[in-house]
């Protein structure tokens, strides 16, 4: 059965450039570039859509978006020819999902070859104000004081705020108890309504409330203090020293793509990540840009396969 999906053209205004130049004795690209993606609408989905066309730009060719369900895009370009015409854009799917579901036909380290990590974004541990806490310190003694009466609100079945909850639950040893929704709307609306007394969420959908005083935020989940959420302390400088989670998106090519094509590719992409205007865009959006090497990427993506590996087993997190 043929999938439903949604292609975009990333065109250069009618100018039809052939090629680039040769690189290590290849002409690439000479041929428009394909870039796989997950479901419209979605961070993965913004962030192939805002550094597509710059991407096309700089390589002087045109490049496509192809939207798909994240595991199916993932097998696309885990089985397409390795010669950099077929990319994917995508994050935390690509190396968690195996965890969630059986038999899965790819590897995330075997199959694939990072090119760049793009953004990240961390989230903000927020409680609801009758929660009688001021800081991570305060609600760990809360929780342990009263064992399995707290409620954490995250998005879908292991969604990087859920996998934050369980991270923290597991590293403060704690019983509070995770109530995971659909989407992450419905969880800040019961939060609002006091009905949660705790959440993990995203900078931007939170940072009105906080300041409205309908949340009270306690710290940030990345490992260094995020521009996103300024004057906010991180959770592993507040009382769980170790702690980090964040949700990161990157570029990725299959494995055996030449390494001069992803050697070209990083360099555009970290070089247009860089551009002030490019860093604002995805500012706004609630993410950070930035760029890494491919060799910073592939350990990055090891790093969160073994944390969040065990993190899962051990909790049990299940796919919805």
């Amino acid at each position: 059965m043929q999938l439903p999906r949604s292609i975009v053209w990333i065109c250069l205004g009618g100018i039809t450039v052939l090629g680039t130049g040769t690189i290590s004795g290849q002409d690439y690209p000479n041929k428009v570039v394909r870039i796989v993606t997950s479901e419209i609408g979605g961070g993965s989905d913004f962030g192939a859509r805002v550094i597509g066309p710059g991407l096309a730009t700089r390589l002087g060719q045109q490049m496509i978006v192809e939207n798909r369900v994240a595991q199916i895009a993932i097998e696309t370009v885990a089985k397409a020819p390795p010669d950099g015409y077929t990319l994917l854009f995508i994050g935390s799917p690509l190396w968690v999902l195996p965890f969630l579901r059986a038999n899965l036909p790819y590897d995330p380290v075997r199959d694939f070859s990072p090119v760049s990590l793009t953004t990240t974004s961390s989230s903000t541990l927020v409680v609801h104000p009758s929660l009688p806490v001021k800081s991570v310190k305060e609600l760990i003694a809360l929780a342990k004081a009263r064992p399995g009466e707290l409620n954490f609100a995250s998005g879908s079945a292991g969604s990087s705020t859920q996998l934050a909850g369980e991270l923290f639950k597991s590293m403060a040893g704690i019983n509070i108890v995770g109530i995971v929704y659909k989407s992450s709307g419905p969880a800040l609306i019961d939060l609002l309504g006091g009905h949660i007394q705790l959440g993990f969420a995203s900078a931007g959908p939170v940072s009105a409330h906080v300041k409205s005083g309908r949340l009270r935020a306690l710290a940030v989940t990345s490992a260094q203090p995020s521009a996103l959420a300024p004057g906010l302390p991180t959770v592993a400088a507040s009382g769980l020293p170790g702690y980090e989670s964040a949700s990161r998106q990157g570029l990725f090519a299959p494995t055996g793509t030449p390494a001069a094509i992803v050697g070209r590719l990083n360099r555009e992409i970290v070089q247009l990540l860089n551009q002030p205007d490019m860093k604002e865009k995805f500012f706004n959006s609630g993410v950070e840009a930035v760029g890494s090497t491919p060799e910073e990427f592939a350990a990055k993506i090891k790093s969160e396969i073994a944390r969040l590996g065990k993190v899962i087993k051990d909790t049990g997190v299940r796919s919805e």
